[in-house]
């Protein structure tokens, strides 16, 4: 997964990364000539007293240290900003893909989990990729390079190395085959403290109202210490690795000054060459633990890329056409026939054969109990879910066939939980029509009963909101969410629930103001309130999925026995009549 990935998002730096091999080869040689140049200083100029030589090589030795520096700087440039390039470039294609998802893909992912693999998943592999060209490209390099050297200046103390070399490599990967499930666990604990985490901060009022402090304490430590546990853990096998690395570097040092004093003394080798040969074996050992740090951070990287890949790899339930309709007759015609929508894996249908009819000029009203598919069946309209069964006709076209853009200029909607989004008012308001006037806003303000409070707000229309709304009641949220879609004047407004926050008798002004801005549009409310949908031309009752009864309020009071529980369940038999 981590190879396919980096292999799609290297792809357009391939010119960056072809010089920045170039300079960490050139780098890599500079660093392995300067132990031979060191070692014929010592031999041909210390040993022989010959200075002239010793100021010869040394300027010699300074000029290949400044192309070695000139390289390694040039390398982390190169290696730097192509990493963040890719990071970015990943991190856009989660972006775009999730945005495409409709909400049935967000739920099985979860906010938290799709935050934490946008995040903190990419910032794993960038991390990958930048130790790679910074340290990686040059290790192997350093390696042979320094294998082939260590032979030049003597063969038989080379044979050291047949040892050192795979004794190493055999103890990274013990210790890396354990650290692999530890970063997925990791990986997975950190989803877990974030979204307790976004659930605590998002449900504060609830858990000081219900005065459950100690226990969101609990359950954050709970899974902070799960977190932590198995950063522990890995921990340990990061700290038991360094040891382990530089105890075969020491014993091998020792080992060389041992066997290499021997052979000087038995005439078969020169101190210059020990000298250069130490330095090589421990060029060798350091490119070693260089891809040693580097085979820490795969495991972890390798996890997060696996995370990344589930999500660019899961298509969206609600695919745009191939041939889009791109205009309508434009008159809101808005008709369901035999729909029907289950989620994934669910033992029965949330909707089973509804069918509706909703005209331009009209209001048409749904109610039904909790759980009867009332807020499911509107998200079908805007396709936020598309029907597994019968068919949405806009302006007789099927949904699935028109395009997105045309979609959402045609259809309105103001969802059940109003979110709005940080920023002033007017950004707020121009989200769906980026053009509008300031009159546009205010319009849509006086008609959403929200013009008196925003003009109370220091600023007015560009008064700022936090983000959610949070620093708005939530009556204004849903007066300003309402203004929101009044603002881009489609054809046909889907209300599901948006009058519950208020009072009855704002919500009483908002629909007497709503009827004549929405006179010639198609209107389709849900609510629970049976005085807000009681006036309304037709009137679609659920109950368990199903329609069963349309009508008048005066129709299904008489001949509706699920309205009429509904109705009686909040007026008098008096007020209902």
């Amino acid at each position: 997964m981590l190879i396919r990935l980096l292999r799609a998002h290297l792809g357009p730096y391939k010119r960056p990364i072809g010089l920045l091999v170039l300079l960490q080869l050139v780098q890599t040689i500079a660093t392995l000539y300067l132990p031979t140049l060191n070692a014929d200083i010592i031999d041909n100029g210390v040993v022989k007293g010959d200075t002239g030589y010793i100021v010869e090589l040394g300027g010699v030795m300074i000029g290949v240290t400044v192309v070695q520096v000139c390289c390694a700087i040039g390398a982390v440039f190169f290696g730097a900003r192509t990493s963040m390039a890719v990071g970015r470039d990943i991190r856009a294609s989660v972006f775009d893909r999730v945005q495409s998802f409709s909400a049935r893909e967000v739920g099985q992912f979860g906010a938290p989990s799709l935050i934490t693999r946008t995040t903190n998943d990419v910032q794993q592999v960038q991390m990958l990729v930048l130790l790679t060209f910074t340290l990686m490209v040059s290790a192997p390099i350093m390696c042979v390079g320094g294998i082939i050297m260590a032979l030049g200046q003597d063969v038989p103390l080379s044979s050291l190395l047949l040892a050192v070399v795979p004794l190493l490599g055999i103890v990274i990967s013990l210790i890396i085959r354990r650290m692999r499930p530890l970063f997925r666990t990791m990986q997975t604990r950190v989803d877990t403290v974030n979204r307790v985490l976004r659930e605590q901060i998002t449900g504060i009022r609830v858990i000081r109202a219900f005065v459950k402090d100690d226990y969101e304490q609990r359950r954050f430590a709970e899974a902070n210490d799960s977190l932590t546990d198995v950063s522990l853990a890995t921990g340990k096998l990061m700290a038991l690795m360094f040891p382990l690395v530089m105890g075969v570097v020491n014993i091998s040092s020792v080992a060389v000054l041992w066997f290499g004093a021997h052979r000087i003394d038995s005439g078969g080798m020169q101190i210059g060459a020990l000298t250069a040969f130490l330095s090589y074996l421990m060029q060798i050992l350091m490119s070693v633990m260089m891809a040693t740090f580097m085979f820490m951070m795969v495991p972890r990287a390798e996890v997060c890329a696996e995370r990344i890949e589930e999500v660019l790899g899961t298509e969206s339930s609600v695919v745009p056409p191939l041939a889009p309709v791109t205009a309508l007759r434009r008159h809101g015609d808005l008709e369901l026939t035999d729909v029907e929508f289950a989620y994934p894996g669910a033992e029965a249908a949330v909707l089973r054969g509804v069918s509706l009819v909703a005209r331009p000029g009209e209001v048409t009203a749904i109610i039904g109990s909790t759980g009867s598919g009332k807020s499911t069946l509107l998200g079908l309209i805007p396709r936020l879910y598309d029907a597994t069964g019968g068919r949405v006709l806009v302006d007789g076209e099927d949904v699935a066939e028109l395009a997105p853009a045309l979609l959402a200029e045609t259809v309105g909607l103001v969802p059940q939980k109003p979110y709005l989004f940080s920023g002033t008012v007017a950004s707020n308001l121009r989200y769906g029509k980026p053009d509008a006037t300031d009159e546009e806003l205010w319009h849509a303000l006086e008609v959403a009963q929200a013009k008196d409070f925003v003009e109370r707000l220091d600023g007015g229309l560009d008064a700022p909101v936090a983000q959610g709304g949070s620093n708005v009641s939530g009556g204004q949220r849903q007066r300003l969410a309402i203004a929101r879609v009044l603002v881009r004047k489609p054809e046909i407004y889907l209300f599901d629930d948006s009058f519950s926050a208020l009072d009855y008798a704002t919500d009483a002004a908002l629909r007497r103001a709503l009827l004549r801005e929405t006179a010639a549009a198609t209107v389709l409310i849900v609510a629970q309130r049976v005085s807000t949908i009681r006036d309304a031309d037709r009137i679609v009752v659920l109950d368990e999925g199903r329609v069963v009864g349309t009508g008048t309020h005066t129709e299904l009071m008489s001949g509706n026995e699920t309205y009429r529980e509904i109705v009686l369940s909040q007026l008098t038999e008096a007020e209902a009549a």
